[in-house]
């Protein structure tokens, strides 16, 4: 399997669906969730250091950072909480959709007023089950969209004129016109159809040039596209599922990816020793800072 020259292994690890890379400008950490072993965990590159908080429920599938220090909104299964990072305090902001249903929230990320955009999705991976939500900062919950598989790849241009968003199931990436001050899209149209290759786009950053960088899940590889939607240039990985990717490091120019060893057999995950480990890459262009969660 072919490698990209400069790839690394930060954080080796067996996380069975290792997902929603975040880098925290403010502690200078990156922070992902294991979604089904139910885990977040920040690592501290200076100084090696690896966090793991352990969770209870079934799935821990969204990640936000706050406005306030020390603070992250988590997805637990289909609520959205607030969690101290220090204490471990737990506090509830919302219930997105009524618990009891085959859905789980996975993919979102903040825009630039502190309101979350994310998706929920079908856990058989099956059924038109999700949708897409606008949640802003006082826990109000706004429908966008239904018929959505696998929510993925929720991300914005720089401007915040767009809003990138997947459904891996479906094999589709789409761009929506965003008017970012009022919160609503207009009109969806096709950025990048997978369906002949069957590739299955997974979680995405934009760069500072408006850039897409997308993790192909079941594909090995990472993609970044130009605005227009053709392929600038391809990042070849050591291992099948590659679930999402971010900017971090001092000068945002490391991509972090990470990595998922769900579906692979045991012959496969002797092949692929990264399978589920944090992996970073330093590239020539800058990504954007997160955007928190929270209002000013």
């Amino acid at each position: 399997m072919q490698t990209t020259e400069g790839l690394r292994c930060v954080v080796p690890g067996s996380d069975v669906l290792g997902e929603t890379p975040l880098w925290c400008e403010q502690t200078q950490s990156v922070l992902w969730l294991d979604i089904e072993e139910a885990k977040l965990q920040r690592f501290h590159p200076a100084s090696g250091r690896h966090d793991v908080y352990q969770f209870d429920e079934r799935h821990v599938g969204s990640l936000a950072l706050l406005r306030q220090p020390g603070r992250v909104l988590l997805g637990i299964d289909l609520a959205l909480e607030i969690f101290d990072l220090g204490t471990g305090a737990r506090e509830k902001l919302c219930q997105v959709e009524p618990a009891g249903t085959d859905n789980r929230l996975n993919d979102g990320r903040c825009d630039s007023r502190g309101r979350f955009w994310v998706g929920t999705m079908d856990n058989q991976l099956s059924r038109g089950n999700g949708a897409l939500y606008r949640v802003d900062p006082d826990g109000s919950v706004h429908h966008q969209f239904g018929d959505v598989i696998v929510a993925n790849t929720v991300a914005f241009s720089p401007l915040e004129d767009t809003l990138y968003f997947s459904d891996t199931r479906r094999y589709t990436t789409w761009r929506f016109g965003l008017d970012v001050a009022a919160g609503t899209l207009r009109p969806r149209e096709v950025f990048v159809d997978y369906t002949a290759q069957r590739d299955r786009p997974d979680g995405a950053c934009t760069d500072s040039e408006g850039y897409v960088w997308n993790a192909i899940f079941g594909g090995g590889r990472v993609v970044r596209y130009a605005p227009d939607g053709t392929v600038d240039r391809v990042l070849q990985l050591p291992v099948s599922n590659p679930t999402c990717v971010c900017f971090g490091g001092p000068e945002l120019r490391t991509l972090f990816i990470t990595t998922a060893q769900r579906f692979l057999t045991r012959a496969q995950l002797r092949e692929q020793p990264w399978a589920g480990s944090l992996l970073a890459i330093d590239v020539d262009v800058a990504g954007l800072p997160e955007r928190r969660f929270g209002r000013d």
